[in-house]
Order: C-alpha cells, then sequence, then structure tokens
C-alpha cells in the first residue's frame, strides 16, 4: 500500500530533492524558509505556500526560477509562453521574467507524484532556455535583451 504525502516540510522536501540527485540549499530570509537548487545551471528556488496542521509543513509549494532581464525584453514572451505551454506559467516582476510551477499536496499524493512533479519542473526549466533562444532567432524581437541564468552564464535573445 502507498503511503500519501499530505503535507511536505523543508527537511522532507529537500531528501525529495536529494533522492532526485539535485543539491540543496536550505536558507531563510525575514524568517521565511526556502530551498534552493539548479538544474542544468539554472538556479531555481522552492517556496512553501499554506501551511499544514503540523507545525513548519505545508500542503503546498511552488518552484520559481528567476532569470535577470538585461536590456528591453521582446514584446510577448511571457504571453505566448503561457498560452502555449501548461504547468507553468511566466510573468515579467520588475526587471525578472520569472517562471513558477505550482505544486499541491493537500489532498494526498504519493511519492511518485512528487518525483513526478519535480521531473516535469526540469523538462519545463530546460524548455524555458529553448523556447527564449528560439523565441529571439525567430525575429519575435528586433532588439537583443541578455536573461542572466546564472553569474557565470547568460542567454542571448
Amino acid at each position: 500500500m502507498t503511503q500519501l504525502i499530505s503535507h511536505v516540510s523543508p527537511q522532507s522536501l529537500t531528501e525529495v530533492l536529494q533522492a532526485a540527485g539535485y543539491r540543496v540549499n536550505q536558507t531563510e530570509q525575514n524568517g521565511i524558509v526556502q530551498l534552493l537548487s539548479a538544474s542544468q545551471g539554472i538556479g531555481y528556488a522552492v517556496r512553501f505556500g499554506n501551511p499544514a496542521v503540523e507545525q513548519g509543513s505545508y500542503v503546498d509549494f511552488t518552484f520559481s526560477c528567476a532569470l535577470r532581464v538585461q536590456g528591453e525584453l521582446p514584446e510577448g514572451v511571457a504571453e505566448r509562453w503561457n498560452a502555449s505551454r501548461r504547468f507553468a506559467r511566466l510573468s515579467l516582476q520588475g526587471e525578472f521574467l520569472v517562471m513558477e510551477m505550482d505544486v499541491v499536496v493537500a489532498a494526498g499524493v504519493s511519492n511518485d507524484h512528487l518525483r513526478g512533479n519535480l521531473e516535469l519542473w526540469d523538462r519545463l526549466l530546460q524548455e524555458f532556455i529553448v523556447y527564449l533562444r528560439d523565441f529571439a532567432q525567430n525575429g519575435a524581437a528586433a532588439q537583443t535583451a541578455k536573461v542572466a541564468v546564472t553569474e557565470q552564464e547568460e542567454v542571448a535573445l
């Protein structure tokens, strides 16, 4: 019988990520705990949402990848992604292009479900970078913008 997970904690989600081969750092800012990790050299955060009955646990969380935009972002980047993709949404937040994906465990999910969401997130991150490169190459923008993926690498649009 599969045991269902109805809440996650920073520690339990760290274990899920580490079991999948990801390095994870736990940080706290203004009393809010988040997990930091990366896939294919692209950094992302895991932010916890609604608290569960159990102290220090949550019934949902969000994968979030924020890329700094340098220059002018081509018009329609977020809108076209959102119209053509499911599960993760793009938004422009100040000077950041942010991709986010929510995961809800409130009703009870299997460990395989959590792992599947992690695999989906990983794939979407890869698609995101390809999407940004293709968007520029297909002439969607005449101007060049740079999106900082990490401090060492930038994706030229």
